[in-house]
């Protein structure tokens, strides 16, 4: 019966989707203190990480880790008084500001890096980017600002399911109460269409529709109302349904080479066919919903609870890299063969980036950030750091 349970629940997640349960994003002071969210586990049973050497990783000796201090340090403010962190975040915080060898030492006396590896043991996947856009709104609708950025809706109920069935940990059930009956969340075309409770959750009204597609894809951004002032959004929750790729449709259809499927392609693609915009939307019938962040942030707020760092912050599948861990990645620039390898902070999730050796790269704020972010598919290798004093256990699949 527990089995037949278990199965009914796992496929109740599949018609509403379900993903990783990711911490409360909260700001940081000021002026705003964070609360913690959870640290990386004890242990991690993944089976997705190698123990390498420092020689392993591509051009270590080249890059500059202290370019990625304050990023670390960003990371060991939630969970540096955790378990084996409590150790190498003492010692970062007693440093100050290292310089590049001094940096590098303190990496190489601190840390073991692993291998990510594939379930079928290639080291090879995909890094992309994202980054933090910006919109033109205001406070209230108009003719002009007619497209709602919307928060949580009161009556989404998210659903944790692991206490009565921990073999479901990790995931959670978003829906609605329909009678007595919890059933699946209104979708992005049966939101647009009005069907949801939505009236007074308005944050702002933004003037185009696929500026606010993307928001909801990057996850956070800012908004710059008539008033002159600017608000600043993070993500705070969706509707439970698994993201879908409007990118990979148009090309399917082929109304878009694969190639040119970019996101400049997809918004030149929308100015066109305005016809079709609405159609091509609800395609991915996930929908973000976002919450107004303070003023004073240095950065978006991450999966990790902490502010993004321009091109040193990197959103990770936490199934297989403990969020908040450094990590070092092995690249290329977007569209060219240029090589990035670089020291980055995991201290994000997005809903598309699933997987052992898949990343997101997170480019910052401004025309060159949206630029390269959207033209970033690139080819990745990537090395996660862990505190020496984990062990390894069962052949290199398991640490703690």
């Amino acid at each position: 019966m527990r089995s037949v349970a278990v199965l009914a629940v796992s496929a109740m997640l599949t018609v509403s989707g379900c993903e990783v349960i990711q911490p409360q994003p909260a700001p940081t002071p000021p002026p705003v203190q964070v609360t913690p969210p959870p640290g990386p586990p004890a242990v991690i049973d993944t089976g997705a990480l190698r123990q390498a050497s420092w020689n392993d990783l591509p051009e270590w000796r080249a890059e500059d880790p202290a370019q990625a201090w304050q990023a670390f340090l960003t990371s060991c403010r939630a969970f540096g008084n955790q378990g084996a962190w409590r150790e190498v975040c003492a010692a970062a915080a007693g440093i100050g500001n290292p310089d590049r060898d001094a940096a590098r030492r303190f990496f190489e006396t601190h840390f073991t890096p692993f291998r990510v590896a594939r379930a079928d043991g290639g080291d090879e996947g995909l890094i992309t980017g994202y980054y933090e856009p910006l919109l033109r709104g205001s406070r209230s609708a108009s003719a002009r600002y007619r497209f709602p950025v919307y928060g949580v809706p009161d009556d989404l109920l998210v659903i944790d399911l692991a206490e009565t069935y921990p073999e479901l940990k990790g995931l959670r059930l978003r829906g609605r109460l329909e009678g007595r009956r919890v059933v699946p969340y209104y979708d992005r075309a049966q939101i647009g269409q009005g069907r949801a409770a939505l009236s007074g959750r308005e944050i702002a009204w933004v003037d185009d529709a696929i500026e606010l597609f993307f928001l909801q894809v990057q996850g956070s951004g800012r908004v710059v109302l008539e008033s002159g002032e600017t608000m600043r959004v993070g993500y705070a929750d969706h509707n439970g349904f698994p993201y879908r790729s409007i990118g990979r449709y148009l090309a399917d259809r082929g109304d878009l080479p694969l190639e040119k499927a970019s996101m400049q392609g997809i918004q030149a693609w929308a100015r066109a066919n305005p016809d079709r915009l609405t159609e091509l939307l609800n395609v991915n019938a996930r929908y973000v919903f976002f919450r107004e962040l303070p003023e004073g942030l240095p950065g978006p707020i991450g999966s990790l609870g902490v502010p993004l760092t321009a091109r040193r912050s990197l959103a990770v599948d936490p199934e297989f890299v403990p969020l908040g861990a450094p990590v070092y990645i092995s690249s290329t620039w977007p569209l060219s063969s240029r090589p990035l390898h670089q020291l980055m902070l995991a201290q994000d999730t997005g809903s598309a980036i699933r997987g052992a050796v898949r990343a997101d790269y997170f480019w910052g704020y401004g025309e060159e950030a949206a630029r390269e972010a959207g033209r970033m598919k690139q080819p990745l290798r990537m090395w996660v750091l862990l505190p020496s004093t984990f062990r390894i256990q069962d052949s290199g699949s398991r640490t703690q």
